[in-house]
């Protein structure tokens, strides 16, 4: 039985992401770190209140404003956060009866001091309850809980369909995704250590070297993990290493790289020779990766804080390989940090192609002759992607490289020329896009 004391854990989780603009991923990491004593099941049930909540806020809060005459944003934070949290457990965890949600919910607002408004929470939470059958979203903002802006973008971008695809990927249940480190061990030697653990797998359409996993509880007693053997990253960004090609002996630079997924495929894939500098903007950007180097062992790593909006002049023409996966809006992945969806406004996406050609016109100069640049984001916008690409050809020493040579035979048909843009809903995977280019002698 889940009680009450879960469910306050899920609501501090929540005022801290809602109320005070903390990261939903971070806040939640923290948190299960805090409280590993728990159960698995509660474990799992704070889990699931606190993604799901994020992940149908709008359409939550458009439910609760149906029934309640004091607004959302005019009610006290921890009034509001209750209400969220518990409308999503009575419209979407079957498993909890109604009846216990608007009962712990009354509970808690008592133990946080507002036993006056008590019966504000139980009318409200009541009413929605009883009426949760006939609730109905016509607009696709209320349906898929996504910003009206980002929807129509996408609809005016790839039509209604992939939209609908699209921002309905977002609210699917996505398994853990990891890559392995194959200069460290075979992927059947990998996979047999992970089902030794009772752990399930499942390979990537889009690679071989690429695994779902469920069925653990904590990442950090899994061998596989612990040996270094795997590391967490998406299959759509593992593609950027695969794109890079590199040769052994290659000289790669990460122009902003935590917490270093791709530098490590990278260094992975040149088994030990070469050299990949990992940079970031922050002490604590770079200590990610380089406690990811530590455990996975690659001794043709290194590491600097640097931004990359500097130029350094040491740098200069020395790079066979050029990452550059720069900061963008992070459409691709709401699936797996949906206070994205709260945070971004679309103003801010003319702001931050700028900053990446900012970025682009700098760390462009470290490529050699004949060297790559790999330009990448985790978004799907056409201004900080298909535009800024083409800017790279318009302004920068660089032609197109092309890549379906070395993309899974089941991408060919969506790469055009030199770049692709993969998108959740369509392809399995997160929305990412990769261009490669080839500095011009």
């Amino acid at each position: 039985m889940i009680d009450t004391n879960s469910r306050e854990i899920v609501l501090d989780i929540l005022m801290e992401i809602l109320e005070k603009g903390n990261l939903s991923h971070l806040v939640l990491k923290q948190a299960l770190e805090k409280y590993q004593y728990l159960e698995k099941q509660d474990r799992a049930f704070i889990t699931r209140i606190t993604e799901g909540t994020l992940e149908y806020l709008i359409q939550i809060d458009s439910v609760i404003n149906r029934y309640s005459k004091v607004k959302i944003n005019k009610m006290k934070p921890v009034i509001r956060t209750l209400l969220r949290m518990s409308v999503y457990q009575i419209l979407y965890m079957e498993r909890v009866p109604d009846s216990a949600v608007c009962n712990e919910a009354v509970k808690l607002a008592k133990k946080r001091k507002f036993q006056g408004l008590t019966g504000f929470v139980n009318g409200v939470l009541r009413n929605i309850s009883r009426e949760k059958e006939q609730l109905t979203f016509t607009s696709p903002a209320e349906r898929y809980s996504i910003p009206q802006w980002m929807y129509s973008m996408w609809e005016q971008d790839y039509g209604t369909e992939i939209a609908d695809q699209i921002a309905a990927s977002f609210l699917e249940d996505r398994p853990l995704t990891v890559r392995c480190n194959t200069s460290r061990a075979s992927v059947d030697t990998i996979r047999d250590s992970l089902n030794s653990q009772g752990i399930h797998t499942e390979t990537s359409v889009l690679s071989d070297t690429m695994l779902a996993i469920t069925g653990y509880d904590y990442l950090e007693p899994v061998e596989a993990f612990a040996d270094g053997l795997i590391t967490v990253q998406d299959t759509s960004s593992s593609l950027v290493g695969t794109l890079a090609d590199p040769k052994k002996g290659d000289f790669v630079l990460d122009v902003c790289s935590a917490p270093g997924g791709k530098s490590m495929h990278v260094a992975d894939l040149m088994e030990g020779t070469g050299l990949v500098e990992s940079r970031d903007l922050t002490e604590y950007k770079i200590m990610l990766v380089e406690e990811n180097i530590a455990r996975c062992g690659f001794t043709n790593m290194q590491t600097k804080v640097w931004d990359a909006t500097e130029f350094d002049p040491e740098m200069e023409g020395k790079a066979d390989i050029v990452l550059a996966d720069l900061p963008c809006s992070g459409l691709g992945i709401i699936g797996k940090k949906p206070d994205i969806k709260m945070r971004l406004k679309e103003e801010e996406l003319d702001e931050l192609a700028k900053l990446q050609r900012e970025i682009l016109s700098v760390v462009s100069r470290y490529v050699k002759p004949g060297g790559k640049l790999i330009y990448s984001t985790c978004t799907i916008n056409k201004k900080e992607n298909e535009e800024n690409a083409a800017w790279i050809l318009e302004h920068l020493p660089f032609k197109k490289k092309e890549i379906a040579s070395v993309l899974p035979e089941v991408l060919k048909k969506d790469c055009v020329e030199n770049q692709i843009q993969l998108l959740p809903g369509i392809h399995p995977c997160d929305g990412f896009f990769i261009a490669s280019f080839e500095r011009e002698a």
